[in-house]
């Protein structure tokens, strides 16, 4: 099964943080004004944090972390140079 969060943890711990990240997209959702808003991002934000989905990479595949980078700096120049600007 393909997912976006840290494979070291374990299914208990995923599966608590993901039912976490759910409740504080719900809380963010419905939000009664800007504070609860805020609270609620941060909590989201927690998360995905310790879902390893924000943050430092977890993985190691020898490929460089171009996050951050234009796509047209990087080894994809190429290939953006051939989209469309749509």
């Amino acid at each position: 099964m393909w997912r976006r969060s840290d494979p070291s943890l374990d299914e208990e711990r995923r599966a608590e943080l993901v039912s976490e990240l759910m409740s504080a997209r719900r809380a963010k959702r419905d939000a009664a004004d800007a504070d609860a808003r805020e609270a609620a991002r941060e909590r989201v934000d927690r998360a995905k944090h310790a879902l390893g989905e924000r943050g430092p990479v977890w993985w190691d595949d020898g490929a460089p972390d171009l996050t951050r980078h234009l796509a047209r700096t990087t080894v994809y120049a190429d290939w953006f140079a051939g989209q469309d600007a749509d």
